[in-house]
C-alpha cells in the first residue's frame, strides 16, 4: 500500500521513490508509486498534478485504499524523481484552509452549517443551510475571518480513535470508526478532514466573499484566497480605472456619473422613441401610398426587429391589409396581420416554411417573426412569403 507523504506533510514538493504497479486503461496509464505526496481527487478538493519521472501526471484517484496516478505515459525506470506542482498544491491549501476557517466562522455568526465545498479553477463555493444571508452579515463574517487569519492561529493535524474523536468538539462526527484524521485549527474548530492545509492561518493570506445565490434552499457563498484574492482585486481595480479615465472621474465619484448617465440616457430614449413614433407615422403613410393591393412589403437596410414590429403594428392597428418586413443588416423577416379579411395566419405559415431556408422563429397568428443564417436566406424567406401573399 503507497505510503501517502501528503498525510505527513503538505510541505512535501519532491520525492524520490519507486513504482511499485502499472495498470493500462481505455482512457491511459496508471501506476503506482511506493510513497506519494500527490493528493487524489476527495473532498471538494482537486487532486494534485505534477511530474513523475519527468512525465506529466495527468490525473490522480483514490481506489479501496491505494493511489493510482495516471500519467502522459509509462516511465521506462523503476526509481523516479517525483515533483509536486506546487504552486497548484499551495492554492488548494489556501482554499482548502479557507474553507474550514470560512465555514466555522459562518456556523458561529449565522448559525449556518456549511453542506458541501467546491474548488474549482476559478473560484471556491460552500452552500450553508440558510435560506438567506443579509449583507451585514456577509461584512461580519468577512471581517472575522480575516481577523482569524492575521491572528495566525496555529493548524496541526492527529491521527486519533473513534472514542477519542467522539470527546473533541467536532463540527460533524465523521462517518469513519478508524484511522480518523483530525485537523485542529487553534481557537476556531476540529474538524475530521483528509485535505492538505496551511500550517497557520496567515498562509491563506486573505478570504473574500465574491457573491452568494440561492440554491435549493440553502445559500452557496463565492469566495476566493490568497493569490486568487490578490489577482481578482487586481482584475478589480484594472477595471475601475479604466472606467474612472473613460469617464474623466474619479473613483469616488463613479457612481453619481453612472447615476447621471442613466438619468441622461433615460431622458434621450424617451427622445428618441417620441421621434421614431412621429417618423413611423409619415413611414406608415408612405407605405400604404405604395402598397400593391392589401399587402405592404418593404425591405430595409439596417431597421431593427424592434423597430420592424412597432412599424407593422402600428400599420396594421390603424389599417386593414398584411405587412411583410425584412432587414438586410439583421437578416429578419416580419410578418403582420389585425385579424380583418384578408386572414393570414403568421405563426403557422412560419413554422410550416422556415425549415426551407434556414430559419428560426414563430409567433402567433396575428405577428411572426424569424432570423435567418444570412441575409440572402432573409431575403429569399421574403420574396417566397411576399409571392403567396400575391397568391392569396
Amino acid at each position: 500500500m503507497t505510503q501517502k507523504l501528503y498525510y505527513d506533510s503538505a510541505y512535501t514538493r519532491e520525492w524520490h521513490t519507486t513504482i511499485t504497479g502499472r495498470v493500462d486503461k481505455e482512457d491511459g496509464v496508471y501506476v503506482t508509486l511506493a510513497e506519494t505526496a500527490f493528493y487524489p481527487h476527495g473532498g471538494g478538493q482537486p487532486c494534485d498534478l505534477g511530474q513523475i519521472g519527468g512525465i506529466a501526471v495527468l490525473d490522480v484517484n483514490i481506489e479501496d485504499g491505494e493511489v493510482w496516478h495516471k500519467v502522459e505515459q509509462a516511465p521506462e525506470q523503476k526509481e523516479v524523481h517525483c515533483e509536486i506542482d506546487w504552486e497548484r498544491r499551495f492554492d488548494h491549501m489556501q482554499h482548502h484552509t479557507g474553507q474550514h476557517l470560512l465555514s466555522a466562522i459562518t456556523l458561529k455568526l449565522a448559525d449556518a452549517m456549511t453542506l458541501s465545498f467546491h474548488l474549482g479553477t476559478e473560484y471556491a463555493t460552500i452552500d450553508v443551510a440558510a435560506a438567506e444571508l443579509e449583507a451585514n452579515q456577509l461584512t461580519a463574517i468577512e471581517q472575522e475571518a480575516n481577523r482569524q487569519i492575521y491572528r495566525n492561529a496555529r493548524i496541526s493535524s492527529s491521527w486519533v480513535t473513534a472514542e477519542e474523536a467522539a470527546r473533541l468538539p467536532l463540527v460533524k462526527q465523521p462517518s469513519v470508526t478508524e484511522d480518523i484524521r483530525i485537523v485542529e485549527m487553534e481557537g476556531v474548530e476540529y474538524n475530521a478532514c483528509g485535505g492538505t492545509h496551511v500550517a497557520a492561518t496567515g498562509e491563506i493570506g486573505i478570504i473574500k466573499l465574491l457573491k452568494t445565490e440561492k440554491v435549493k434552499g440553502s445559500t452557496r457563498i463565492y469566495f476566493k484566497c490568497g493569490f486568487r484574492a490578490l489577482n481578482e482585486f487586481a482584475a478589480a481595480q484594472h477595471v475601475l480605472n479604466g472606467i474612472s479615465v473613460k469617464l474623466k472621474t474619479s473613483r469616488e465619484e463613479l457612481l453619481d456619473r453612472i447615476d447621471k448617465m442613466e438619468t441622461d440616457q433615460k431622458q434621450l430614449l424617451s427622445e428618441l422613441n417620441a421621434v421614431k413614433a412621429t417618423n413611423d407615422t409619415y413611414y406608415a403613410q408612405a407605405l400604404l401610398s405604395a402598397r400593391e393591393g392589401l399587402v405592404i412589403a418593404q425591405v430595409f437596410e439596417d431597421k431593427s426587429l424592434k423597430d420592424m414590429q412597432s412599424l407593422a403594428t402600428k400599420l396594421t392597428e390603424e389599417h386593414e391589409g398584411i405587412v411583410l418586413f425584412a432587414s438586410i443588416s439583421e437578416a429578419k423577416v416580419v410578418l403582420a396581420q389585425n385579424g380583418q379579411p384578408p386572414e393570414w395566419s403568421c405563426g403557422p405559415f412560419f413554422k410550416g416554411n422556415l425549415g426551407a431556408y434556414q430559419g428560426k422563429g414563430g409567433g402567433s397568428d396575428r405577428m411572426a417573426q424569424a432570423g435567418f443564417a444570412s441575409s440572402e436566406d432573409a431575403l429569399a424567406f421574403y420574396e417566397f412569403t411576399k409571392d403567396q401573399l400575391g397568391h392569396h
